[in-house]
C-alpha cells in the first residue's frame, strides 16, 4: 500500500506506521516497527480493554460508585465523572457533560487496583499485554497516558480490537457504542463538539468535524490518539486498523496529517 509510505515524509525523527486488516494480517507496515515509543493517550485504550476485562472477569461492575460523589466505573471510562482534565478536582456533575479526565482514567485504575487485589500495571500484563504476546509493552507511567509500546505489539492489539479473543464480542460492541449520548464537550486537540461521543474507554468517529481520521472514515471508527504523536483507529466498516507511533508531540502537522493519511488507506481499499 502506498499510502503508508508517506509517513516517512512526515516531519518526526521516527514514525512506524502499519495497516491490518480484520484478520489480523498486516497489509502494509512502514518505519522503525519495533522502536519503543511513548503512547501518551493510546495508553487509554489498553487501560480500558484491562477494565473490560475486570468487568468480566466479575472483579467491578460497570455501575459501582468510584471518584466523585454520585460517579460509577461506567461514568470514569467514559470521561462523564465530572472529574477535570489534569486536576483531581470536580467541576460537573456525574453524567452532565463529556470532560476529558486523564484523572478519571487513574481512579478507573485504581479501582480495579483495589477490586483485584493486584496492582494495575500488573493486572494489565496479566490480562492483556502478555495474552496478545506484546512483549515490548508496558505501563510506566499513569494509566492515562504513561504506557510504552512498539508498532509491532500494536498490531496485535489491533487485530485483537477486530476479532476479540480476551473479551467476548458483545462486551467489544458495547464498549463501541455511545455511552450517555448526546453529551456535548471538547475533543482535545480539535475543540468543542456538539456530541462529544465516548464508548467506553474509546473515542468514536461519530460525526464530529474536525476529526484526526479521515473525512471518509466510516462513524462506526473507533480508537484513540496522544499527545506524543501517536494513534490507533479501526474501521469496522472497512474492517482494517492504522496504527501510527511517532516521536513527535500532537501538533498542527498531526492535524494536517492524519487524516489525510486515513484516507489514502481507505482509497487504496475501496
Amino acid at each position: 500500500m502506498e499510502s503508508v509510505r508517506a509517513v516517512a515524509g512526515w516531519p518526526v525523527d521516527n514514525a512506524a506506521a502499519a495497516v491490518v486488516a480484520a484478520d489480523g494480517s498486516v497489509l502494509a507496515s512502514q518505519g522503525p516497527m519495533s522502536r519503543e515509543l511513548t503512547l501518551a493517550s493510546v495508553t487509554k485504550l489498553l487501560t480500558a480493554y484491562a477494565t473490560l476485562i475486570a468487568v468480566e472477569e466479575g472483579a467491578v461492575e460497570w455501575d459501582q460508585p468510584a471518584g466523585p460523589s454520585g460517579a460509577t466505573v461506567r461514568h470514569l471510562i467514559a470521561h462523564t465523572s465530572g472529574l477535570a482534565f489534569d486536576e483531581h478536582k470536580v467541576v460537573a456533575a456525574p453524567g452532565n457533560r463529556r470532560l476529558y479526565s486523564n484523572p478519571g482514567f487513574e481512579v478507573l485504575a485504581d479501582t480495579v487496583h483495589e477490586a483485584s487485589g493486584i496492582p494495575f500495571a500488573e493486572y494489565l500484563t496479566e490480562a492483556v499485554l502478555g495474552p496478545l504476546g506484546m512483549t515490548s509493552s508496558r505501563l510506566a507511567g499513569t494509566a492515562a497516558a504513561g504506557a510504552v509500546s512498539t508498532c509491532d505489539d500494536l498490531v496485535l492489539f489491533a487485530a485483537e480490537l477486530q476479532a476479540p479473543t480476551l473479551l467476548s464480542p458483545a462486551t467489544l460492541a458495547e464498549a463501541t457504542t455511545v455511552a450517555f449520548p448526546g453529551l456535548a464537550g471538547v475533543l482535545p486537540g480539535f475543540g468543542y463538539q456538539k456530541e462529544n461521543d465516548w464508548g467506553l474507554g474509546f473515542e468514536l468517529r461519530d460525526h464530529k468535524s474536525p476529526h484526526w481520521t479521515g473525512k471518509n472514515s466510516s462513524p462506526r471508527t473507533f480508537g484513540h490518539f496522544g499527545q506524543s504523536g501517536t494513534f490507533l483507529w479501526v474501521d469496522p466498516e472497512a474492517r482494517v486498523s492504522c496504527v501510527v507511533l511517532t516521536d513527535r508531540t500532537f501538533g498542527q502537522w498531526a492535524v494536517d496529517a492524519w487524516p489525510e493519511l486515513a484516507d489514502a488507506v481507505l482509497a487504496e481499499l475501496a
